[in-house]
């Protein structure tokens, strides 16, 4: 069972520990249940006076409480206190790439861009202008206003299937580990005592799925839960950059992330100061309805207050449903008023350490409305969206020089052409964009009156005409738009549609009358959207080809992927002529009429240019997004069409990519001589872009995540163990398309061989790695100086690549530097399954420098001193789910509390425990079991392979439920010395613990 709130020794070490209050109660920092008299001062309260220590303020605030007040503050909408002139506070502003949802403000590059940048000290000034921005609006407190910021988000990138893959930075633990630390410590500020806002790091733990990721399960076997998942969080927590962690919606290892024990035991120990843990939006009421893992509200508030949450984000604004859910477990004693207190604790120092409680509000507390948008936060979204920019490929397209960069003195005319040719998209946790620079606008401003850019979106304006009637799908003109009807014919721009194709069959409709996005509100079909978005994204369409060359017009707004939706699904006009929807057999059959061919038009442009940019690739609320996971990372068909037609048309063609995950783009990289990447970077896109392609900016942004071939390179989407599945490029054995790292440069640069300071690391001691870098280019430059290790030989499977260091830096044109980078033998160290912690391996460490995971420049050796993992002794009591390997089971909740357990799924399922020392012989099996169907199994224990030699085999009995352990034993004959050690599981049963002695 955990222990009741934080222990003690916890809040000493934060320095949040009350005295200990009169003898007998046996509570410490415990208050009563009615407020109590305390001292006041001159600047009232002692908790408003700025010359005490937060401990204390704390503690004198906390003491003022009543138990119905303390009750209120758990919820995210914390109300106001007027006789303790308290003000309300709402946890959870947006700002994963500038402050969302608040109104106009910058918005820099996705985060997935603003790690591409590999510049850490660029990113901490992004998160301290976004810091700013935040406290900017708190001048107007609107609706949603917090300085509580949810973000950075860690969540690794390990499958660019994911839909949210624009949120994380990273499928690498340590790259997204800097990034997160300087954007969270730009987001906090440099005071050492006050905070600028808080930010919450997101979301814990392993959550990469959107379909059913309230019920999905992630298994993480403790390697790849160490290794990789809990490493991309543990350096923020260390370095105190975030202020606490937002838990996931998913199970990991058959218990919700909402009452993992492991954010009391775990991550609080990793932070040097305070934290305030919250939940996901709604994530408590699924612990009742959905993951059914509690029957009452008022038991999973009270699991998940006593696993480390502090603030429960549920039911929006309502937080009456929060309040009695606390309240009835306090009255039936689930939960203690220490467990209260020390939820509030938490809450009450975030606010204190933001200023709230000080006269002046603090050393932030005056940051003005004016540096919302302001000039120096535009020019550094411009500098962050092109150092974000990576330049996949540039080659000569027939002889001659390289296509990039443009020259604008010889390149005057331009075609940019494409589906994002003129428009800039954002994402579902965007900001509202103060004002936008398209592509084409990009470059037409750095030609200026002397070039001239030609072109269009390349996407077909059609009329679809009902092939009974003759009579067109209409919409309307102005802002609002009108009512679909099928009212007009294809000679009116009311009738006309440009149709955007998304991939997988989705198209958007825009109205040629207005500009506007057709789209369905629950009732009707109107032309009155800006761009696709909110919720359902219900501006979306599949225009299904029927055997005679007509099409049925089906909605595909994600609402309809739901259960509740049901079959209607396709257009048809009533009498009155308005467009509903109805079933498939009822559907009207339209024929479709182009009234403007895209790609001709993009063709003749391309031709008479002397240089061809198209402009390619995803829209962020169609393409994958919260809550939708992508089947495919394929360009969309049209556009690919489009690609292909442009390059026939002019060798001279630069493709670019604005994406927000990695895409199977093989053909254009075997025929496009140019290809640009960059991510939905905000309102500077177009500049940004231009800068690069003309070489204003020499690129040198570098890829986070490995861009595969095909799908067919990566596992099943819900497969999170990286080691055993060979997922990510710290395993992946394949040929990928563009590697970890990857990124060219205008410039060339030579390394010299890299130097170590010694050939021999001690266990707890640190190496500087040296290498020579040349600028050999004509041009000024950057180069990511990149560092991985790979071990020879170890006890246990390893990366066959690590990054472990990176450096980007600044040369002119034949200039050379000296990179240094540091390797600490704890940066070699992994997850020691046998004896439960981390371990350096004593052996010889590959250690290599490069421009990418795959373009290595040089490359030495490292002896290490550490340690030799000893032979497994399993005559210990033993946790079964520290295996070396597996099949046919996953790991469970050993009970709701607390611990993990084997599951068996399968028959002859087993785990494997390598390299064990029976000495001379164990005697006896003893296992603690747990079986919930009827019948008997058995526990058979094997050695050298799952079907090797059976040394004892036990009878395992039904004990009724899947957390009703009980423990048997089998006589084991024959065993002696040092073997592989199998259990194998006759069928679905739960194994927690056992010994062999």
């Amino acid at each position: 069972m955990q222990e009741q709130g934080t222990p003690r020794r916890h809040l000493l070490a934060l320095g949040l520990a009350a005295p200990l209050v009169a003898a007998g109660t046996g509570l410490a920092g415990a208050a009563p249940a009615t407020a109590r008299p305390r001292r006041s001062t001159r600047a009232g309260h002692p908790f408003r006076d700025p010359a005490l220590p937060f401990e204390k303020r704390v503690e004198d605030l906390l003491g003022r409480l009543t138990r119905k007040e303390k009750i209120s503050l758990l919820h995210q909408y914390q109300p106001a206190i007027p006789r303790l002139g308290l003000k309300p506070f709402r946890t959870g502003s947006e700002a994963l790439h500038g402050i969302a949802w608040l109104g106009k403000a910058t918005v820099f590059p996705q985060a997935l861009g603003l790690a591409s940048t590999w510049n850490p000290a660029l990113i901490e000034r992004v998160g301290a202008a976004v810091g700013d921005e935040a406290r900017g609006f708190q001048h107007e407190r609107p609706k949603g206003w917090g300085l509580n910021l949810w973000a950075p988000v860690v969540n690794l990138l390990r499958d660019p299937r994911w839909g949210r893959n624009e949120e994380g930075y990273s499928e690498d633990p340590y790259l997204s580990g800097v990034i997160s630390t300087a954007y969270g410590t730009g987001l906090q500020g440099d005071h050492p005592q006050y905070l600028k806002t808080a930010p919450t790091i997101k979301h814990y733990l392993a959550n990469n799925t959107e379909k059913n990721r309230s019920t999905s399960d992630s298994v993480l076997p403790p390697r790849a839960r160490h290794e990789y998942y809990q490493a991309a969080f543990r350096p923020a927590l260390r370095a105190d950059a975030v202020t606490g962690v937002m838990t996931s919606y998913n199970l990991v290892n058959g218990r919700p992330a909402t009452v993992d024990p492991g954010l009391d035991e775990t991550v609080r120990k990793w932070a040097g100061k305070d934290l305030f843990n919250v939940t996901d939006a709604d994530a408590p009421n699924n612990l009742v309805k959905g993951q059914d893992y509690y029957p009452t509200l008022a038991e999973a508030d009270a699991a998940a207050l006593k696993a480390g949450i502090d603030s429960f984000t549920s039911d929006s604004e309502d937080s009456s449903k929060t309040v009695e859910a606390l309240t009835t477990a306090l009255e039936k004693g689930l939960i203690t008023e220490a467990d209260l207190d020390t939820a509030v604790r938490h809450i009450l120092g975030i606010r204190c350490r933001l200023g709230e409680f000080d006269p002046d509000g603090g050393p932030y507390g005056k940051i003005p409305a004016s540096v919302v948008d302001s000039p120096e936060h535009r020019a550094l979204a411009r500098r962050t969206a092109r150092e974000a920019i990576v330049l996949l490929k540039n080659e000569p397209p027939r002889g001659g020089g390289a296509v990039l960069p443009l020259n604008a003195r010889k390149t005057s005319k331009v075609a940019v052409v494409g589906p994002l040719a003129d428009t800039l998209y954002t994402d579902w946790y965007s900001g509202s964009l103060p004002y936008g620079v398209t592509p084409r606008e990009g470059v037409a401003a750095r030609l200026g009156a002397a070039g001239k850019v030609t072109g269009g979106e390349g996407v077909d304006r059609i009329a679809l005409k009902n092939a009974a009637t003759g009579a067109c799908l209409t919409a309307g003109s102005g802002e609002e738009g009108a009512i679909l009807t099928e009212s007009g014919d294809s000679s009116s721009t009311k009738a006309q549609f440009d149709v955007f194709d998304w991939g997988e069959g989705i198209v958007t409709l825009r109205s040629a009358a207005n500009a506007k996005y057709l789209g369905y509100d629950g009732k009707v079909f109107r032309n009155d959207q800006e761009q696709p978005g909110g919720w359902f994204v219900q501006q979306q369409f599949v225009l299904e080809k029927q055997a005679d060359g007509a099409r049925l017009v089906r909605y595909a707004g994600y609402e309809t992927l739901t259960d509740w939706f049901g079959d209607k699904k396709y257009l048809k006009a009533g009498e009155d002529g308005t467009v509903t929807l109805v079933t498939k057999q009822n559907a009207t059959s339209y024929e479709v009429e182009t009234v403007r061919d895209g790609v001709a038009a993009a063709v003749e442009a391309a031709r008479e240019a002397d240089a061809a940019v198209v402009v390619v690739g995803t829209m962020p609320a169609i393409n994958g997004r919260e809550d939708h996971d992508r089947a495919s990372m394929a360009l969309a068909e049209g556009q690919a069409a489009l690609v292909k037609a442009v390059r026939r048309a002019n060798p001279r063609t630069v493709v670019v990519l604005e994406t927000s995950y990695p895409q199977t783009v093989t053909w254009e990289q075997e025929h496009i001589p140019a290809l640009v990447w960059t991510t939905h970077a905000g309102q500077e896109t177009g500049n940004a872009l231009a800068d690069v392609l003309f070489g204003d900016h020499n690129p040198a942004g570098r890829l986070t995540q490995t861009w595969y071939r095909s799908e067919d390179d990566l596992p099943d989407l819900l497969e999170y163990d990286v080691i055993k599945a060979d997922r990510t490029y710290l395993y992946f054995r394949g040929d990928p398309l563009y590697p970890f790292g990857h990124g060219l440069s205008y410039s060339t640069f030579r390394y010299g061989r890299p130097r170590l300071s010694s050939h021999t690391l001690e266990r707890d001691g640190a190496v500087t790695v040296s290498v020579r870098v040349t600028n050999t280019g004509s041009r000024d430059g950057d180069e990511v100086v990149q560092l991985y290790v790979r071990r020879r030989g170890s006890r246990d499977k390893q990366p066959l690549r690590q990054l472990r260091g990176f450096e980007r830096v600044r040369l002119k044109a034949g200039r050379s530097t000296t990179v240094r980078l540091k390797l600490r033998a704890a940066d070699l160290a992994h997850w020691d399954v046998t004896r439960g912690r981390e371990v350096v391996e004593s052996g010889v460490v590959e250690v290599r420098v490069g421009a990418s995971s795959s373009d290595i420049r040089g490359r030495t050796t490292l002896r290490v001193r550490g340690e030799k993992i000893p032979p497994r002794d399993l005559s210990r009591t033993t946790r079964a789910a520290s295996f070396d390997d597996y099949r046919g089971v996953r790991l469970v909740d050993e009970s709701k509390e607390w611990g993990e357990a084997v599951g068996a799924e399968e028959d002859r399922a087993w785990v494997l425990f390598r390299d064990v020392d029976l000495g001379r012989g164990a005697g006896k099996l003893t296992a603690r079991v747990a079986r919930e169907g009827r019948g008997s199994g058995t526990l058979t224990v094997r050695l050298g392979s799952p079907r090797g030699r059976v040394i004892g085999s036990a009878e395992v009995p039904s004990t009724g439920d899947r957390y009703a352990y009980k423990s048997v034993t089998a006589r084991l004959r024959g065993g002696r010395g040092r073997h592989d050690v199998y259990l194998v599981f006759s069928d679905a049963m739960r194994l927690s613990t056992f010994s062999l002695r």
